[in-house]
C-alpha cells in the first residue's frame, strides 16, 4: 500500500512538471517578445533551484568532499555535452537549428537526468514517514513547475504542439518514480548516493545556465536582466517559505 501510494505521489510531481508549461503554452505569439524574459526568468530559478534545493542538501548528505565531487562531474558532464552538441552540424528541432536546437535538447536532458536524485529524496523521505514525506514531495512538486515552463520554452519556440510540449515537460520529471521506489526499498544505503547526485545535478543545472540560458537572455539584456531578477527573488522567497 505505501507503495502505491508513493508512486501516485511521484507521478504527481512529474504532473507538476507538465502544469509548469501551461503558461508558456498561453503566450501563443508572443512568446517572442517575452523569450529573452522568460529564459531569464528560468536561469533565475535554476540558479537558487541549484543552490538552495541541490548543492545546499548535497553539502548535507555527503559533506564537501561528496558535493564537490558530484559537482564537478555534473559541470563537466554539461559542457563536454554542449561543446559535442557545438561541433553538430545539422542538428534540429521541429523548425529550430543550431544554437535553438542545441539549447532545447541540453534543458530537456539535464532536467531528465536530475529528476533521478529528485525521485531518490522523494522516496528516502517517505520511507521516513508522517510529516517528512509530504513536506519533500510537496517542495519537489513547487520545484517542477518552474521546470515544466523551462522545458517548454524551447519546444515552443521549436513549433510543437502543446499536447507534445505538455507530455515532453512531464517525461523530464519520469526518473522521479522509479528513483522514488528504488530509494523507498533501498533507504539505508541511500545517503552518500544522495549527496552526490544532488551535486552532480547542481553542477549540470549551473553549467547550463552559464552556457545556454544565458546566451539566450542576453538577446535583449534588458527585458532578460528583469527575468532573471524576479527567477531569482521569487525561488528565493520560496526556498525561505519551505525552510529548504
Amino acid at each position: 500500500m505505501d507503495a502505491a501510494l508513493l508512486t501516485l505521489a511521484a507521478c504527481a510531481t512529474a504532473l507538476a512538471t507538465g502544469i509548469g508549461a501551461v503558461p508558456v503554452l498561453l503566450l501563443g505569439p508572443r512568446i517572442a517578445a517575452m523569450a529573452a524574459a522568460l529564459w531569464g526568468a528560468a536561469g533565475g530559478v535554476m540558479v537558487v533551484a541549484a543552490i538552495a534545493g541541490l548543492l545546499l542538501p548535497a553539502l548535507e548528505e555527503s559533506g564537501t568532499a561528496g558535493a564537490l565531487a558530484g559537482l564537478t562531474v555534473g559541470v563537466l558532464a554539461m559542457s563536454v555535452s554542449s561543446f559535442t552538441l557545438r561541433r553538430r552540424s545539422g542538428l534540429h528541432l521541429g523548425t529550430l537549428d543550431g544554437a535553438g536546437a542545441r539549447r532545447a535538447f541540453l534543458v530537456a536532458g539535464t532536467l531528465f537526468a536530475h529528476s533521478l536524485p529528485e525521485g531518490l529524496a522523494i522516496g528516502a523521505a517517505w520511507a521516513s514517514g508522517g510529516a517528512p514525506g509530504a513536506f519533500v514531495v510537496f517542495a519537489i512538486a513547487l520545484q517542477n513547475v518552474p521546470e515544466g515552463m523551462v522545458t517548454a520554452l524551447p519546444l515552443r519556440e521549436a513549433g510543437f504542439s502543446s499536447t507534445r510540449i505538455f507530455w515532453a515537460a512531464v517525461a523530464t520529471s519520469a526518473p522521479q518514480v522509479p528513483g522514488a521506489l528504488l530509494a523507498y526499498w533501498a533507504v539505508t544505503s541511500v545517503d552518500n548516493l544522495l549527496g552526490f547526485s544532488y551535486g552532480l545535478a547542481a553542477g549540470a543545472m549551473l553549467a547550463l545556465v552559464i552556457l545556454e540560458v544565458s546566451p539566450a537572455a542576453r538577446e535583449r539584456p534588458a527585458r532578460g536582466a528583469a527575468g532573471a531578477v524576479a527567477g531569482v527573488v521569487v525561488m528565493t522567497a520560496l526556498a525561505i517559505a519551505l525552510k529548504v
